[in-house]
């Protein structure tokens, strides 16, 4: 059974996301909080599988709960998705940075809600296709210059080269087709990388890419 929790200050959002999840064989909703404060006291309460995270709240707002979440070790296991009412959220990226998994807008489909949640808790996907991956290409850009101390020299050749593929958007099955690998080998690869890298997620390992230099914003399709 994946636990969600719910953070958003709107009655409504909260009450339709509820009434969504729950509907659902294998996902219960296991809280929500109006406000940051509240969604952390939660999460370490409750320890849920997936945190839906509004990125504007008072109290505390959504960035800062994430960095807080994701900061404690002893929730290393909690996926937060970031919710946004704006494609083009100056937020996003920052959140990503700071360990989110990820981004919806909130007047997503509601199979693609769903598919997301799925998604995070399996860690095979980054979240909102095509739109996330031109998010974080165009915020990476902006954020600073290559690291060249990201931890790359780790890596052996075929895990950047995997590294590479991920920070273009390319699923496990896509990756292996490029490479001539079983999905299996694909998959393996990214997990070792991630634990080179010390990333929790494909998202994480997304913007090691493009913070790295590894990939360049405009390699995307």
């Amino acid at each position: 059974m994946i636990r969600v929790l719910l953070a958003d200050d709107q009655v409504l959002v909260r009450a339709g996301f509820s009434a969504l999840l729950d509907a659902q064989p294998d996902i219960e909703v296991a809280g929500e909080a109006a406000d940051g404060s509240e969604a952390v006291r939660l999460v370490r309460q409750v320890r849920p599988d997936v945190v839906l995270m509004d990125i504007r709240m008072p109290e505390l707002d959504g960035l800062a709960a994430t960095r807080e979440i994701t900061g404690d070790p002893a929730l290393a296991d909690v996926r937060v998705v970031m919710l946004t009412t704006f494609e083009l959220d100056e937020y996003v990226f920052e959140a990503i940075r700071s360990g989110a998994s990820g981004f919806l807008v909130k007047d997503t489909e509601p199979a693609e809600l769903l598919r997301a949640v799925r998604a995070v808790v399996s860690g095979d996907a980054l979240l909102s296709p095509g739109v996330t991956r031109r998010l974080i290409a165009e915020f990476a850009a902006r954020s600073k210059k290559p690291d060249t101390d990201a931890g790359l020299e780790h890596l052996t050749e075929r895990e950047r080269e995997v590294m590479a593929l991920v920070g273009m958007g390319l699923s496990n099955d896509e990756i292996a087709r490029r490479l001539v690998v079983s999905p299996l080998t694909a998959k393996t690869h990214v997990s070792r990388t991630m634990v080179k890298l010390g990333a929790r997620d494909r998202a994480q390992l997304v913007v090691l890419a493009y913070e790295s230099g590894l990939v360049r914003p405009g390699w995307l399709g």
